[in-house]
């Protein structure tokens, strides 16, 4: 048998079935019967709803519901969809426009839903989309990321969504202004769209009258909470349930409205309905990613330190504001504004604009890699500023291990951090000292290296219970996540098993079922390992004082005389050494079978920082445009590891993200709000010819913020990316004279700018 222990790189358990195709998703689990939901979506980007005639559709065969959206509100459906919002500078509250379930009066963007159609196939249900009358008189379309136009919304004059800002602007200007060195730079960041490998779906049922939602999301709390409040149900007429899920990636953080309509749909016709997106109609409506543009100002002294840093935003909020959208760029941002730097100076100011877009909310990172990628590229363009080498200035403004813990001059404190001896690491990791040796002999292409030194804040709920219940030969534990492919039933398996001693097989790991399980944060901002294996902890706390209390009274000892070494029991004065197994079935035997059952409610008092370095080399055929990486190094610190093999694909898993974002990966909107860009005939996602092979290690400084000194390592791939393959992209073109050197670099663009470079020589 593998072996299981602390820090083992065992392999995944969840694999044996997903590689064999015997994963659960929720289409997989549909139950029998369940008639099919197909949403008439609007084909104009803006636009007044002037008549939408439902009865033919309704008299078509097969057909047996069609709702718009005064048919919900008829029902008492409550129409507006959650969107967190943030304090302007003034300190007013941010646009709060109401996003409908269904379209009531106007169209914002392409693809928005205007009529769900219930049928008992899909072919009938296409058939009476195309008999429904729906006219849209055309309004101002808006697509480029600017303030001004007619309003979308009468609650956003100028298509304003917030304006919003943080720290002293002033004190900021002032040491700019007095600096002895002053870099400026523009960091468009292009929209991206997840894309998933299931798309999204769910289906909804009424089970002994109460409604059931299964929902391929990150989590059934929040969808459950959602759900009660938009029809007015009590928390004991809902449940909600995850499946097995194939990926989540931020996207399927948050509530769509297909998920309510379909729930009302099984509550009319007391039947199970469906609805599982296709790619074209995911590319349409899931929120999509990143979309903003950034000038970044650094200010140094006459010793290349930085005295000041400031930040201007211009953020994508789409047509609507989605669920955590207005934090994303905002306060998420904020987190990790001054990176890994000593900087006694900061501020930014950030304003959101709405456009006839689909709407724009988390992507793997959220918002940190987008502060990365701007403070990563701001100090790349500083190097070449002040003609010095970029990985010495980077080492000359690190935050030193003397001085923490660090308090950013945004607020956050960090606990610890060797962020120069991780550098050493990563540079003779990826034998920089060659550099210039393989840049000479690159026999025609154009070379370049690239630096992104990251840090990360990892996010989400702080609270989290776990719950372990004894059941015949095993265990359960209950968690409040939701794995979307993360490998969560093995770490926390893992984990459990080197707390207990309880082989990894007799441990059955359950979540996504809020029947199951009291409360949970669900899974994001990469909080899962870090928050539920602390909860954990404290559970097998709770389960040793209460097994140990046991054994003393069925042995006449003092609880003091029982030990527990993380695998059995020691009583003292007896021979007797049982396992935690053992002793369940020892109080099994009793009637005292409610020790069998404990948890324990955690809650963080600080969050983790990881940290790391990426460094990409690349080369770039100067004829062609055609882009190879041919070197790709991570180093990172993510404190103590439970499984190293587990977190080297989550960084693989995040680097090939942030690669996809900066090589292929591109949103394009035509004048009419059209979107060009919405088959994989047209959106270029990353394959495995454009990937490099990853030379990963870890060199981790155990974090103070929580027991296990663990860091959250599932977004760091992507938040260290961009800005390593950027950089290696300008410094490889900058010496043909291009000076504008922007993502994706698709061969075609990457042409194109050695083309205007050549013009302009």
């Amino acid at each position: 048998m593998e072996k299981f222990g602390k820090s083992q790189p065992v392999k995944r358990l969840e694999d044996q079935r997903f590689l064999t195709g015997a994963g659960q998703y929720v289409d997989d689990i549909v139950p029998d019967g369940a008639s099919v939901a197909f949403f008439l979506r609007s084909n104009v980007a803006h636009g007044r709803i002037t008549a939408v005639d439902l009865d033919d559709a309704r008299a078509m065969p097969g057909v047996a519901l069609v709702v718009a959206a005064a048919d919900l509100e008829r029902a008492g459906v409550k129409m507006g969809l959650a969107g967190s919002t943030v304090k302007n500078r003034d300190g007013t509250q941010g646009a709060a426009p109401v996003r409908p379930i269904l379209a009531q009066t106007h169209v914002r963007h392409v693809g928005e839903s205007v009529v769900m159609i219930v049928a008992d196939t899909m072919d009938h249900a296409r058939d009476a989309a195309e008999v429904i009358d729906l006219d849209i008189d055309d309004l101002p379309v808006y697509v480029d990321l600017a303030i001004g136009g007619d309003a979308i919304h009468p609650e956003a004059p100028m298509n304003l969504a917030f304006d919003w800002a943080l720290g002293d602007l002033d004190a900021v200007q002032t040491a700019i202004e007095t600096a002895a060195h002053v870099v400026r730079v523009d960091v468009p960041d292009n929209r991206i769209i997840c894309n998933a490998m299931e798309p999204r779906g769910c289906f909804a049922e009424l089970t002994d009258g109460r409604l059931h939602v299964a929902v391929n999301g990150q989590g059934v709390w929040a969808p459950k909470e959602d759900i009660m409040h938009h029809f007015g149900l009590a928390s004991d007429e809902v449940r909600v349930t995850n499946p097995d899920v194939g990926g989540g990636f931020g996207m399927k953080a948050m509530r769509y409205p297909e998920t309510f309509c379909v729930a009302h749909a099984a509550r009319v016709l007391n039947r199970p309905v469906r609805w599982m997106s296709d790619r074209t109609e995911a590319m349409l409506t899931d929120n999509a990613g990143r979309d903003l543009v950034t000038t970044a100002t650094l200010a140094f002294d006459e010793d290349h330190r930085i005295v000041a840093y400031h930040v201007d935003t211009l953020a994508n909020m789409g047509a609507y504001n989605s669920q955590f959208a207005q934090g994303i760029q905002t306060e998420l941002f904020s987190k990790v504004l001054t990176g890994v730097y000593d900087m006694p100076a900061a501020a930014m100011q950030v304003q959101g604009v709405y456009t006839n877009t689909t709407p724009v909310d988390a992507y793997r990172g959220a918002g940190r890699p987008e502060a990365m990628f701007v403070l990563e590229r701001a100090m790349d363009q500083a190097a070449r500023d002040l003609g010095v080498d970029g990985f010495a200035l980077r080492r000359k403004n690190f935050i030193t291990p003397s001085q923490f813990p660090y308090t950013t001059a945004t607020g956050v404190t960090y606990d610890v951090g060797e962020f120069s001896a991780l550098l050493d690491v990563a540079m003779e990791g990826a034998d920089v000292a060659g550099f210039d040796v393989r840049r000479m002999q690159s026999d025609g292409k154009l070379r370049g290296i690239g630096l992104s030194f990251y840090i990360e804040s990892i996010l989400g709920d702080p609270k989290e219970t776990t719950r372990i219940v004894f059941e015949n030969d095993h265990a359960s534990i209950y968690v409040g996540t939701q794995s979307n492919g993360q490998g969560h039933e093995t770490v926390y398996a893992q984990f459990l098993s080197d707390q207990t001693g309880i082989p990894v097989g007799h441990i059955r790991v359950v979540q996504g079922d809020s029947d199951l399980i009291p409360t949970g944060g669900g899974t994001g901002g990469s909080r899962s390992v870090t928050v539920q294996n602390t909860a954990t902890l404290s559970t097998v706390d709770v389960i040793v004082k209460t097994f140990s209390a046991f054994l003393a009274k069925a042995e006449g000892v003092l609880v003091e005389d029982v030990q527990f070494d993380h695998e059995r029991f020691r009583v003292g004065g007896s021979n007797l050494t049982p396992t935690m197994l053992e002793v369940a079935d020892m109080i099994r035997l009793t009637e005292q079978v409610d020790l069998l059952d404990q948890s324990a409610t955690i809650t963080l008092d600080s969050r983790s920082f990881p940290n790391g370095a990426h460094i990409a080399e690349v080369e770039v055929d100067p004829e062609t445009g055609v882009v190879e990486i041919v070197k790709y190094t991570v180093v990172d610190d993510f404190g103590n590891l439970i499984n190293p093999m587990l977190v080297e694909g989550q960084v693989h898993g995040g680097v090939v993200q942030g690669l996809g974002q900066a090589l292929t990966e591109l949103v394009v909107y035509d004048e009419d709000g059209q979107l060009l860009t919405a088959t994989f005939m047209d959106y270029a996602m990353p394959r495995a010819d454009d990937m490099p092979m990853i030379d990963f290690s870890t060199r981790g400084t155990p974090s103070l913020y929580n027991p296990m000194g663990m860091k959250g390592c599932g977004e760091a791939g992507t938040v260290g990316a961009l800005a390593a393959i950027t950089n290696a992209m300008t410094d490889a073109l900058w010496e043909v004279g291009v000076r504008d050197a922007h993502m994706p670099f698709t061969p075609h663009r990457v042409w194109q700018m050695l083309r205007d470079a050549r013009a302009a020589a």
